[in-house]
Formats: C-alpha cells, structure tokens, sequence
C-alpha cells in the first residue's frame, strides 16, 4: 500500500493555486447540479448546485480549467515578458482583450525554445489566464462576462461573494477574498480602470468602469469593519428595448403607444421604484419612442442612459480634487440641470433626482421644456412629500408640471414567463392633474399578469387633441394605430434598439408624407403614386394599402353578365392601416352619409395599365354634423 501511495501522489496533477489570497472551492461529486452553461467555452463554465452541506438555497460555481504545473510556469513567464516589453497599441480602437492576446500569441513565437511545447489546446488555456489577470478581472472574469448576472457584491473579507442572478435571484458564489492586501490590491485595480482614487484619505468611490458597470467601493476599515467592500452593478452591452419590455411583460403594447404618444408632445413624466426595480431600463426604453428631430440632454451623476438619437448632450457630475493646496469645487446635477437650459432642449433626462436638482428641474418644466427622471420611492404619495420637502423644496403648485409618474417594481407571477417566477412590472400609472388629484391610468392585475388601462379618461390625451384641434376620439384612434403597429414590430422579431428606434422614425415619416399629400393634393396623374410609396414605407408585417392598379377585377359567373358596381375607397377594416387612412384622408364610415346632401368634389387619376378611377372628395371645410370633426379634403367614394 504505501508503493501505490507513493506511486498515486507521483502521478496525481497537484494543485495550481492560480489568485492568492482567493479561496476558490472545488466542486464536489455529491452537489446536485440545477443548471449549468458556458461564458467562455471550454475555459470558464459555470454550474448552480444545490447540496445539504451547502445550505438552503441554490449555489453559484464557477469552473475554470485549470493548468498544469507547466503550463502555469509558462503562463508566469508570458505574464512577466509583457510586463516589460508590452507596447501601446497603434490601433486606439482595438479592444485590450484582443491586443493582449495578440501579443501573447507574438511572445509566444519568439520564445518558443524557452517556453516550451504545448498542443493546441493547452496554448489556449495558457492565453485564457494572460488575458483574464491582465485585462480582465482576474477571480472574477467568469463572473463579469455571465450575461445572468445583474450585479456582484464583495461583503469583507471571508465571506462569499455574492451575485444577483436573473433567474435564481440573490446566491453565493464559491469565490472568497481571504487576504486583506490582495482584496485591496484589487479595489484600487477597479479604481485605476475606473479613472478614479481610492484610498485611507478618500476610502469611498463611485464609478463607472470601462464597460459602463457601475461601481461602488471602500477602502480597508476605515468606513467598513469587514474591511474592503464592493459592488459592481452590470450594464447590459445590449439594452431592453420597448420591444424587449413588451414582450417580457413589464408593459404592454397599449401603455408603450400611450407613453409614445405623451413624448412626441413634451408632456413629462417620472419613473418612481426600489433599488434594482428596473427604473433606468424602464426610462432608457421608452427614450426610443422619442422623435429624431427632438433634442436631448441627459444629465447624471454615473451615465447609463443611451438614448438612440443622434442630437444628444450627455453630461456627467464630477468630485471635486485636489492637487497641493488648492482644491476645485465639485460639480453635482443641480449645477448639470442649470447649464442645461442653455442648450435648448427639448427634453431634460435626469437619470435620478435626489436633491436640489429637482428645484432646478421643476423650474424647466414651467419654462415650456420636457422633462423626464427616475426617484427612489414605493408610492406617488411619498415622492410628492420628498419633493415638496427639502432639500428639493419644489412648491406645490408646481407638482402638476410633471404630468404623469409610473411606479415600477419587482414581483412575484402568477406563472413562470420563459423560465421566471419574478418579474418587474410597472405596478400604476398616474396623471397629475393638480396637487392632491391623481388620477389612475393603469394598473397591473397580479392575478392574470395583465394590465387594465382607462386611457378613454386620459385628461392629457384631452389636451393633446385639443392642441391639436381635433377630437377625443381621433387621439384614441391614432392611439389604437400606435398599438397595433408596436405589436407588428414585436411580431417582426425586431427588438435591438436601434432598429426599433428607426422604425418609430419609419412611422414619423410615413404619417408626414400622408399629411403633405392632404394639405397638397397631387394632380390626378400622380395619385396612383401616392399609395405606393405610401405601401413601400410599411414594415412587410403590416398590413398594405392595396394600390388600385393591383386590383383583381371581379370574374363573372358562366353564362352571366358583370354588372358595374361603385366601389368604396375606404378600405375595410381587415385592409384598414394604423393612422394612414385618416392621413390620406380617406373617410370612415363616420365621416360619409350616403344620404349626405353635401356636393362632393369630382376628380380622376389615370393607372399605368390605362384604367381611370373617378373619385368624389368633400369640399374644403366640410364637418361631419355627428362628431364636429373636420373632413374637407377626405375621399367619400370612387368608381374604377
């Protein structure tokens, strides 16, 4: 036996202790595996498991392939012949991941008698950790590219890093910083990458690190008994769109029309939530139901907001430094927000509103700008109280300004949605007619995971159609357009947010182009035109305008005679397309009474295949007795 011992340790791989002062534990046969996947396929794989000596609850492992003992002396080797002989890389745009790598693959070459000899696979796992330590995170590099995660926390020393999973929600992972140096070390590595200081003088930060996370830290024990402390909260590289948040519940397509329409008419509104609600995801989403032609400047203390436009100024607050004996004053959102108003915007975005910016903000809304912000609260009642208390101090009668708020926030569903117990739902929406009266919109109905909406009553789709000079019910038209065309652009599969923001620019000029041809109508000659470019500029889910030189003339029986028959230009309601027919001016059944005694206007367009169609509008300031609604112009019926 004690030759087979022997023998047995001789053959055994020992152990490569790759993060000093990092206890990584290793996953055990007995663990019950719920789940696991791949963030860098082979080399970092991660497992939730479940097992009694664990605890209650699920736990997060990550597993890294490991090196063997040379594997790891070359890995050391690489790590110190870059440390000397890297360079800056010529290209500004290449990502350091990508150039540390290169350049370990460069020294590789050049060193290969020294290095040794390795397959394939094994060079791979050695450049793995080159890039990992060097431009990654080093313990937590397979944590940092889990797209699962929402956010890391290290507690102190010795204890767990815990992790914020989509799906298994709040868990401990198996990494643990044990060392007080290394775990500061690595602070003020976060720190540098964050272009930020950290130290004993100043032990708190808060940062954005290069890939937009945000980060908050401190320093040793000097604000922490446990020592040095993190938390960095993951921005998503691809952000909800409005289509993203449709689909996986947190509005519907009814609400996002409501929302679009209000912001194409600067009526301002506040997202109100908890802490990790979804406030800012919420707010960035609907930025891409803004118009292109809007200007936007965005103002926070850590910048996350990437709304899709091209006119956009994004301002940022900044601590104050010191260099010897003389120190620069900081620059926090109330001096932001002030400067702001010089740029003429069309839209103020505070990404959260805290202080005396909301003065500031309150002062803009009464100066004709739009304005939309986040606020830490659970209920409209509390945020009117933070407002009108100080430091923000916003009089009462300035609270209507923001004319309507949305509480957001974190629940439990009724049934899993792809895979979830939990979701975020955006619980109520207001609209703040006056202090003191808020009228309730839409709420969610946790029992069947829907939403009731009461728009009918909106009081600000009132004001927008009497703006407008048109009617209640032509608002509620356009706004029914606005949902059935968000539901076909959910239905397309579009979701990035660029390409959703481009469609909602789609449907701005398709609507422009509709108008100009009503204000100035075409000669007959050109009015086949009309419906197709009008059909060209549809996504292809929508439904088309039949263009009238594509019509199937109707077939006559055998042995029977096709009897002429007038046709109605207005399309019927499966043929019906979202907010064209009003533009173009065609009536609904409505606006023309066959009985009307109103002279209609006669005029004729000639097709390519040499059809004439003959066509009877209303005379110029013609109003439908019924509604009040003004038809001059529109198309009452046709004969082809």
């Amino acid at each position: 036996m004690g030759i087979l011992n022997r023998f047995r340790k001789e053959n055994s791989k020992p152990d490569i202790k790759m993060d000093e002062g990092v206890v990584i534990e290793k996953l055990k046969h007995s663990y019950q595996v719920v789940e696991e996947y791949h963030v860098q396929k082979p080399h970092a794989r991660i497992k939730i498991v479940k097992a009694p000596e664990l605890g209650e609850g699920y736990h997060y492992f990550v597993d890294e392939t490991q090196l063997t003992p040379e594997e790891y002396d070359t890995f050391r080797r690489i790590v110190g012949v870059l440390s000397k002989e890297l360079e800056p890389p010529e290209d500004p745009d290449i990502k350091p991941g990508e150039y540390v790598f290169q350049q370990a693959e460069r020294v590789a070459e050049k060193y290969h008698r020294s290095l040794g000899k390795f397959t394939g696979a094994g060079w791979r796992k050695i450049f793995y950790y080159v890039v990992r330590d060097l431009t990654g995170y080093g313990p937590l590099h397979a944590l940092m590219l889990d797209p699962n995660i929402e956010d890391i926390s290290c507690n102190g020393l010795n204890t767990p890093i815990y992790i914020w999973h989509r799906k298994f929600e709040s868990i401990p992972t198996n990494i643990t910083f044990t060392d007080e140096h290394v775990t500061n070390d690595f602070i003020v590595k976060l720190a540098h990458r964050s272009a930020k200081h950290i130290s004993s003088a100043q032990p708190i930060l808060d940062a954005m690190l290069p890939e937009k996370h945000r980060l908050a830290a401190t320093f040793m024990k000097e604000v922490s008994t446990k020592g040095s402390t993190f938390c960095i909260r993951k921005f998503r590289a691809d952000p909800f769109s409005i289509v993203d948040l449709i689909r996986i519940g947190t509005i519907n397509e009814r609400i996002a029309a409501y929302f679009w329409l209000i912001l194409e008419r600067k009526k301002s509104f506040m997202i109100i939530g908890g802490t990790g609600s979804g406030k800012t995801s919420l707010l960035n989403a609907l930025l891409s139901l803004l118009s292109q032609n809007d200007k936007i400047v965005t103002v926070e203390e850590t910048p996350e907001l990437s709304p899709p436009v091209a006119n956009w100024t994004q301002l940022n607050s900044r601590q104050s430094f010191q260099f010897g004996s003389t120190s620069t004053r900081s620059i926090d959102l109330f001096d932001l927000v002030k400067v702001s108003l010089r740029y003429r915007p069309d839209y103020i975005i505070v990404g959260e509103i805290r202080g005396e910016e909301a003065y500031t903000l309150f002062q803009a809304l009464a100066t004709g700008h739009g304005g939309l912000c986040t606020m830490h609260a659970d209920s409209l009642d509390n945020v009117i109280k933070r407002l009108t208390s100080p430091p923000m101090n916003v009089s009462k009668v300035y609270i209507p300004l923001m004319n309507s708020a949305l509480h957001i926030q974190r629940v439990e569903l009724p049934e899993e949605r792809e895979g979830l117990s939990f979701g975020r739902r955006v619980r109520t929406i207001w609209e703040i007619e006056d202090f003191g009266l808020y009228l309730e919109m839409a709420t969610w109905n946790p029992a069947s995971d829907s939403f009731d909406t009461w728009f009918e009553d909106s009081f600000l789709l009132k004001q927008i159609a009497a703006n407008a000079g048109t009617t209640m019910e032509a608002v509620l038209r356009e706004l029914d357009a606005r949902e059935r065309y968000l539901r076909e652009i959910s239905m397309s599969g579009i979701r990035d947010q660029r390409e959703v923001a481009e469609k909602i620019l789609a449907y701005y000029s398709r609507r422009r182009e509709a108008m100009y041809e009503v204000k100035h109508p075409l000669i007959p000659s050109e009015a086949a035109n009309v419906a197709k470019v009008v059909e060209n500029d549809l996504p292809e889910e929508e439904p088309a305008v039949v263009r009238a030189e594509e019509e199937l003339e109707p077939q006559p029986e055998e042995g029977e005679e096709l009897q002429p028959e007038e046709e109605q230009l207005t399309p019927s309601e499966e043929d019906h397309v979202p907010g064209i027919d009003e533009a173009l001016g065609i009536a609904s059944e409505k606006d023309h009474e066959p009985g009307s005694e109103v002279e209609l206007v006669e005029s004729t367009a000639t097709l390519k295949d040499g059809r004439q169609i003959r066509m009877w509008r209303y005379p110029a300031g013609t109003v439908d007795p019924e509604t009040g609604e003004k038809i001059g112009g529109r198309i009452a019926r046709r004969e082809t």
